[in-house]
């Protein structure tokens, strides 16, 4: 099984920049996607980013040229830079791993709230 530690959340200005980091354990040789998705108060989580084992990247609109997503294959870590961070991104932000079963795992979860 792979387990994941979720780190960078946090309270920023509008405008302003987080990273997000998550960190994989385990059965990390099975990983084919890692990614972020988050989930607004009253709304349905959503994929942010993601990116495959090859080095594809998968951006949701909302986010284009804002945020990067990256991934150190030796750290088994998937990074998540927040740039020109606006209300809108406030949420709490999941990381997402999905090995090569298919079978998807999730971090606990860490809150982005971005103040006006």
């Amino acid at each position: 099984q792979v387990q994941l530690v979720e780190s960078g959340g946090g309270l920023v200005q509008a405008g302003g920049s987080l990273r997000l980091s998550c960190a994989a354990s385990g059965n990390t040789g099975r990983i084919h996607i890692m990614g972020w998705y988050r989930q607004a108060p009253g709304k349905q989580r959503e994929l942010v980013a993601n990116i495959y084992s090859g080095g594809y990247t998968n951006y949701a609109d909302s986010v284009k040229g804002r945020f990067t997503i990256s991934r150190d294959g030796a750290k088994n870590t998937v990074y998540l830079q927040m740039n020109s961070l606006i209300p809108e991104d406030t949420a709490v932000y999941y990381c997402n791993v999905r090995l090569l079963s298919s079978v998807q795992v999730w971090g606990q979860g860490t809150q982005v709230t971005v103040s006006s």
